[in-house]
């Protein structure tokens, strides 16, 4: 069962409100986060000696409109889309919030079910919000500072299975996977840019929230063991594409986004 909670701000019981945006951690006291797992174990996926190839770091945000902790990191996400090539930010909308006053209508199953996934490996749940970057580390998805960290950490510490590119064939996509160590499976996202919502009931009830890089799909299209792969698909429901090689043990491995978008 997925536990339904906002995420706590070092008091029992208590939630982030923010209006201000992302809440400066240092300056708080300790709070109880996800188990860090180090960024270097996503390294083991590569083969001795594999150099680094340039990808973006992927950053996951969980995230609802009827959480009214949400907010802040929502907009730390659209920052992200507008001003950062680096990083490839995209919002995974829960159901679980849906029956609580608000029905989300980005919300997504299987958003759901991955971080489900996330919260059983790393050993405390679901909650929102939560950023999980590069599939290797959770953080609160308002404390910017230690997103930002993790972030650095990860453009110096991850490495890449294999090079990942999808472009436009014709009236569908392709997605190429090259040559490399290891295994893992291709994941196509469908994401829309920017949408703008005025809520109508819950606890964000008369706000109109601004959210970038809306998932709305997500489906594996394929597993990579190693050698190259191409594959044609359709274009998933969205505006935009994005494609992630994820290793068995979660961590992501390989990541693009459409060429030219």
């Amino acid at each position: 069962m997925l536990k339904i909670s906002c995420a706590g701000d070092g008091v029992t019981g208590g939630c982030l409100h923010s209006e201000q945006g992302c809440v400066n951690h240092s300056e708080e006291a300790p709070m109880s986060s996800r188990l860090i797992v180090s960024l270097a174990f996503a390294a083991s996926f590569v083969a001795s000696g594999a150099a680094a190839a340039e990808r973006p770091v992927v950053v996951e945000l969980f995230t609802s409109q009827g959480c009214s902790s949400c907010p802040p990191a929502n907009a730390y996400l659209n920052e992200m889309a507008r001003e950062r090539r680096d990083v490839l930010p995209l919002a995974f909308h829960v159901t679980y919030w849906d029956r609580l006053g608000w029905k989300d209508p980005f919300s997504l199953a299987a958003a759901t079910e991955r971080q489900a996934r996330y919260g059983q490996r790393f050993g405390d749940g679901s909650y929102t919000p939560e950023i999980v970057v590069d599939g290797a580390t959770s953080h609160v998805g308002s404390h910017c500072d230690d997103v930002g960290s993790a972030i650095e950490l990860a453009k110096q510490d991850s490495r890449t299975a294999a090079a990942v590119s999808v472009t436009k064939d014709g009236d569908q996509l392709a997605v190429e996977i090259g040559s490399g160590a290891g295994r893992g499976t291709v994941l196509l996202i469908g994401f829309d840019h920017d949408h703008a919502t005025a809520i109508r009931r819950g606890e964000n009830d008369g706000r109109t929230l601004q959210e970038s890089n809306v998932v709305r799909s997500v489906r594996a299209i394929g597993n990579w063991e190693g050698s190259p792969l191409r594959v044609r698909e359709k274009f998933p429901e969205g505006q935009d594409v994005a494609v992630i090689l994820e290793a068995p043990d979660g961590k992501i491995v390989g990541a693009s986004r459409l060429a030219g978008s």
